[in-house]
């Protein structure tokens, strides 16, 4: 029995995202920890796919019952979230209207005209430029692009950055941890610890609500990507909270199922270090594996320095989950000019 049988959701995906043993990137970390990756990035066929979606199919049922005509919210320039509600939108049959905020101080002469938001227009949503800095909180142009909606005749719905401060963002991670689970029914062998990307939080506190029940919660490792961590800690927390109670879940979250790392944020939200691009190359170049400047970037920085590091006990074996974002290295061509 699941969690979330008493909940609608709208398949988007393919199904259950494949496990993958990650070989080369282990005897790259010095072959002690076992290094595996739940492949998110590959779990649709809508445009790149990627965590979003799974989060979006338990908030599209709400959305039509709705009656809504628009999906609204609001990313960055690059957001993974803004494209994938724009595909959304697009195979249900629903208007878009996106805002897009320069969350990221990034002077890349193409930033704003390729990979993500190119997508995103040309599935046909409506993207507006806002000069306004990072927040992973409610924003007042989102709320204004909603206005915009009602004040032209139409009847907006609003998806938050993320997709995460919505009553139902949590549940899709819910439905992740539950999917590990059967996974591991099947391999024989149980993760010791997931590693996954955090900024605005529901992709971690889902899955903290969906381990909770096997006392599981405190070994998904947040690598946080914001720059934010108060601000995101908390967030997690009152998701997280939120959540299981709206699941009935009878163990209580506590501070202690909450575990984000900030050591590789910097050195801001979207801005990747040097250590970052010598995280995606060598994702690259050991699995053809790649990951993002923004997030997944700095979660496999993350990673592979906690492996160096002996965070891990040797013999663990560490899943990590990729949650998609590779639209968003063309933005930063210059960068990556040569590999």
């Amino acid at each position: 029995m699941s969690l979330l049988d008493k909940f609608e959701r709208y398949p988007l995906t393919f199904g259950p995202t494949p496990i993958e043993f990650l070989p080369r990137l282990t005897d790259a970390l010095g072959g002690d920890v076992e290094i595996y990756a739940k492949r998110e990035d590959c779990n649709s066929g809508l445009a790149m796919g990627g965590n979003k979606l799974r989060k979006l199919e338990y908030i599209v049922p709400d959305a039509i019952a709705s009656g809504a005509d628009t999906l609204v919210s609001i990313g960055g320039v690059q957001s993974n979230h803004t494209r994938m509600v724009a595909a959304v939108a697009a195979k249900i049959g629903m208007k878009c209207r996106l805002v897009q905020e320069s969350w990221v101080p990034h002077e890349d002469a193409v930033y704003d005209r390729v990979g993500n938001i190119l997508m995103t227009r040309l599935m046909g949503a409506d993207s507006r430029l806002v000069d306004e800095g990072f927040d992973i909180g409610i924003r007042e142009s989102w709320e204004a692009a909603m206005q915009d909606v009602r004040d032209q005749g139409g009847k907006p719905y609003g998806i938050p950055a993320g997709a995460s401060v919505h009553k139902f963002g949590c549940l899709g991670y819910v439905g992740f941890a539950e999917e590990v689970k059967m996974q591991e029914a099947e391999l024989g062998y149980e993760f010791d610890y997931i590693v996954v990307c955090v900024v605005t939080g529901s992709t971690q506190g889902g899955m903290i609500v969906g381990f909770k029940p096997e006392d599981r919660a405190q070994r998904v490792i947040g690598i946080d990507a914001s720059g934010t961590l108060e601000q995101t800690r908390g967030q997690v927390t009152d998701i997280a909270k939120k959540t299981s109670a709206l699941l009935g879940l009878k163990q209580e979250i506590t501070e202690q199922d909450i575990h984000i790392n900030p050591d590789y944020a910097y050195p801001a939200y979207g801005v990747p270090s040097h250590e970052t691009n010598e995280a995606i190359r060598l994702a690259a170049q050991t699995e053809a594996m790649i990951t993002d400047p923004v997030y997944e970037g700095k979660s496999m920085q993350g990673m592979i320095d906690l492996v160096k590091k002996g965070f891990f006990p040797s013999g663990s074996k560490v899943l990590y989950a990729h949650l998609g974002g590779a639209p968003a290295l063309n933005g930063y061509s210059y960068t990556y000019r040569n590999g």
